[in-house]
């Protein structure tokens, strides 16, 4: 995402460190992908449109994704990802080595 946010509109942030202006304790920001869209603090598919709409090239995907049932849709594929995401990251860090 980063390689497509030319603009610079997103700012990333690592929540495995401290962040003081959040209102989430770090267990919460880990569980889920957050994003802010101006003073709206979104998590799961919802922070993911936010990011998308932030992106020229994918902002259509993320008015798309305003639409509820669209959204719960992708909320249920989100879902799933949460699932199997640490089979994933122990893959990831596996390869690494």
């Amino acid at each position: 995402m980063r390689r497509l946010d030319r603009r610079g509109n997103i700012d990333f942030i690592d929540a495995s460190g401290e962040i003081a202006d959040c209102p989430l304790d770090r267990a919460a920001l880990l569980a889920r992908f957050h994003a802010r869209e101006g003073e709206q603090l979104y998590d799961g598919a919802a922070a993911f449109a936010a990011m998308w709409r932030a992106i020229p090239v994918l902002r259509p995907l993320g008015e798309v994704a305003r639409y509820p049932l669209v959204l719960k849709g992708l909320e249920a594929l989100y879902g799933q990802f949460l699932k199997v995401r640490p089979i994933l990251q122990r893959l990831v860090r596996k390869a690494g080595r």
